[in-house]
């Protein structure tokens, strides 16, 4: 194990950081716990990868406050960028539109702008 990082799922919502910090600290030093708030999952940051990996291989797949609890080592957050996605949104032009047809009275001539348009 390369990080002293851990993700641990299917969390009780009930399950509290110092509860999670007080099992496991019975394999090693507990720099930090966060739970995520209504996710059922958190994550431990061991002070070291051995005492990671030591916590990892003892509470994979045991049962903690009445569920089957799921550790493995944390990945680096994915991007939220927008590169590789396929996005809708935006203005087509000319690809007609809807039907309906404009309900709205024309103004053709007048005090008000003229009777002609321009929509791009």
């Amino acid at each position: 194990m390369q990080g002293s990082k851990l993700y641990v799922g299917n969390l009780s919502y009930a399950v509290t950081n110092d509860q999670l910090a007080e099992l496991f600290n019975n394999y090693g030093q507990v720099r930090s716990v966060n739970i995520i708030e209504g996710k059922g999952f958190g994550f431990v940051e061991m002070s070291s990868s051995e005492e990671a990996e030591k916590a990892k291989e003892a509470l994979h797949d045991t049962e903690f406050a009445g569920r089957t609890m799921k550790v493995d080592e944390a990945r680096p957050p994915k991007s939220r960028s927008n590169e590789g996605r396929s996005g809708g949104g935006g203005r087509r032009p000319y690809q007609g539109g809807g039907g309906g047809g404009d309900r709205r009275p024309q103004n053709k001539g007048g005090s008000r702008g003229g009777g002609s348009r321009n929509r791009y």
